[in-house]
């Protein structure tokens, strides 16, 4: 696995004892308590720069960090100082059935790699594509009873690579499975994957980069799917299916959303530049990665008549505007990058889904690779104090103790923007009261 493999296999050699004298740093109540085995860090890098810089100065380097994607950022070991060898990270990947098929689809339109969460787009516009289908008309309470009737076993299966066959036998009332490029887009009774697939990660200072150490699929409690569904659909050809694309063009994700909407472009232009009786007519809106500009984007897709939306890409955005507008207008919400927990929590009358994994799975992920590839047995967490990070530390915390047997000595907050974290970092590294 590495120069991380290597340094954990080196530590297991020279005993427990040797690692205390080295250490020769906090780590917990005094007398040479070594604390936890693991450090779980979650937060976002304008202030994980800082947190990990006071950590370096006052910790050992040798303890075991995990993390989640909101710390994947490439330059920030040069940032910290510190080559960060010991931290490892989870991040959603694609990794679905059906990848390499999509690959070459956005390479063939676009000339390049896709990028991140641009699978995931292709996936939910192709969903509302077979569901609006199967539904025989533009209406968001229709397409919401398909959304799992062609995403989820059984009938025929459907991808990239075959997605104009399954939109024809979705118009003629068959059963389809749709089986996609990020995952095999089974919806859970939340809306939400239930399987997926994490990229397991470590930083590589010496270029600048990060880099993949595995893809490995994560299984739920249901990887088959489940939740309510029609038993049948209606179909019918001879009609334009009306489909909104929410993403941020500008604002702080604008460089990762225009690459996802020309993702979403793709399975509109396979419908129209074919033969089939349908015709996809796409609106296309830009959230301007900010809440008020996605609720009025938002507001313009509903005026529209537009029954279903892929977005949007935040959950800081995509929250208001499920309740603001996608819910209260019975239209179907299906975003392919936001994964926030609040979003599983929605009273949305099951009107919103996800392609993207929900926050709840990755907090099993990180879990099981925990105990599994990193073998901790004990772990803290420093989560950043808003939904985001009290929802996944609370998540890890209990998948860790609950299903494999670790213990949890603290979970502690930090706030964005403090000047130090040195006093949360050894609350975090200090064991348990008795």
């Amino acid at each position: 696995m590495g120069e991380h493999t290597n340094r954990r296999d080196f530590l297991k050699g020279i005993g427990a004892a040797s690692v205390v004298s080295t250490a020769g740093c906090i780590g917990g109540g005094g007398g040479g308590s070594q604390g936890p085995d693991l450090l779980v860090v979650i937060g976002y890098p304008e202030s994980g720069i800082q947190l990990f810089r006071d950590y370096y100065s006052q910790a050992s380097g040798d303890r075991d960090i995990l993390v989640p994607d909101g710390l994947r950022q490439a330059d920030m070991p040069g940032q910290v100082g510190n080559d960060m060898a010991n931290v490892t990270g989870t991040a959603p990947a694609a990794g679905g059935p059906n990848q390499e098929a999509f690959n070459g689809l956005f390479e063939d339109r676009y000339g390049e790699s896709p990028g991140v969460f641009t699978s995931q787009t292709y996936d939910s516009v192709a969903i509302q594509i077979l569901a609006n289908a199967a539904a025989g008309e533009n209406d968001g309470p229709a397409v919401k009873e398909q959304m799992r009737r062609v995403a989820n076993p059984g009938g025929m299966e459907v991808g990239p690579q075959n997605f104009l066959e399954g939109v024809e036998a979705a118009m003629n009332g068959e059963d389809v499975n749709y089986q996609g490029a990020s995952s095999s887009t089974n919806f859970n009774e939340m809306g939400d994957p239930a399987s997926a697939a994490y990229a397991i990660w470590t930083f590589d200072a010496e270029n600048n980069a990060v880099s993949n150490e595995t893809v490995q699929n994560f299984e739920g409690e249901n990887p088959e799917g489940s939740g309510p569904s029609a038993d049948s659909g209606p179909g019918g050809s001879g009609r334009t299916i009306s489909i909104g694309i929410l993403l941020p063009e500008t604002g702080d994700l604008g460089s990762v959303g225009q690459p996802m909407i020309q993702a979403g472009q793709i399975p509109v232009r396979q419908v129209n530049e074919s033969d089939l009786e349908l015709e996809v007519d796409a609106n296309v809106q830009d959230t301007q990665t900010s809440p008020d500009a996605g609720v009025a984007a938002a507001q313009n897709l509903a005026s529209a008549g537009v029954p279903s939306v892929c977005g949007s890409a935040s959950s800081g955005v995509n929250v208001p505007v499920s309740q603001e507008v996608f819910i209260p207008n019975q239209m179907v919400g299906c975003s392919p990058s936001s994964t926030a927990l609040s979003v599983s929590n929605l009273e949305d009358d099951d009107f919103i889904f996800r392609t993207a994994p929900s926050d709840f799975l990755q907090g099993r992920v990180m879990a099981q690779v925990a105990s599994e590839r990193l073998e901790a047995s004990t772990a803290s967490t420093l989560y950043v104090n808003n939904d985001y990070g009290q929802q996944l530390s609370d998540r890890f915390s209990s998948v860790f103790q609950d299903t494999f047997d670790g213990e949890v000595y603290q979970q502690v907050g930090f706030n964005i923007g403090e000047s130090s974290y040195s006093s949360v970092i050894e609350r975090a590294l200090s064991e348990p009261s008795n």
